[in-house]
């Protein structure tokens, strides 16, 4: 996975959005704006990008995009409740209809006990309130390579948001429709199977 998995996915990702009318803002640590940066790399991406915010400190998460102290004071940078609260802030702070949000240990350093180097924290939201959060423990791999790989399963994250969850209804209202059809059937046979009786007895 590296730049060319990026570029097709960030192609992808705008034709759908622009097919469906979604404009989407990223929040970025420890991927500095890179999420942002290949989606911008592809002419026309105005239409669906709206904003970038990089917030690599803790006062920046709090100032630009509203989380709170206490959760990262009793949950960490990176986590699961700082990555789904940068998400919704992005969401939120922007007006748009879908936002990523990335937090993580790329390394060499800053590594504590319980979050090793690699240990990246995804959240990706939804106007509609769907939200999707995603945990990956990449290793020591490099800190380039934690950064490139963060940012096509960001990416994939939003192709997941932006198809929708309408996908999801369809095969179960086909389903619900072929049951009564079955039930049907051997009451009709039954009921064919009497009128011959009569006659019998």
């Amino acid at each position: 996975m590296g730049g060319s998995d990026a570029r097709a996915l960030s192609r992808s990702l705008l034709d759908l959005c622009r097919m469906r009318k979604l404009t989407i803002a990223t929040a970025e640590s420890c991927t500095g704006g890179l999420v942002a940066g290949a989606l911008t790399d592809i002419p026309g991406s105005s239409d669906v990008i709206d904003r970038g915010f990089v917030t690599y400190s803790n006062d920046a998460k709090r100032a630009m995009l509203g989380v709170e102290a206490g959760t990262l004071t009793n949950f960490g940078a990176v986590s699961k409740e700082t990555a789904t609260a940068m998400a919704i802030g992005a969401l939120e702070r922007a007006g748009v209809d879908l936002a990523v949000a990335i937090t993580g240990i790329a390394g060499p350093g800053g590594a504590t006990p319980g979050k090793p180097v690699g240990l990246v924290h995804f959240a990706a939201a939804a106007r509609d309130g769907r939200i999707i959060h995603r945990e990956h423990r990449f290793g020591a791999i490099g800190r380039s390579a934690v950064r490139q790989r963060s940012v096509v399963e960001a990416l994939r994250m939003l192709m997941d948001l932006a198809r929708g969850p309408q996908a999801q209804t369809k095969p179960r209202a086909a389903a619900t429709r072929l049951r009564p059809r079955v039930t049907r059937s051997p009451r009709r046979h039954a009921v064919k199977r009497r009128p011959p009786r009569s006659p019998r007895g």
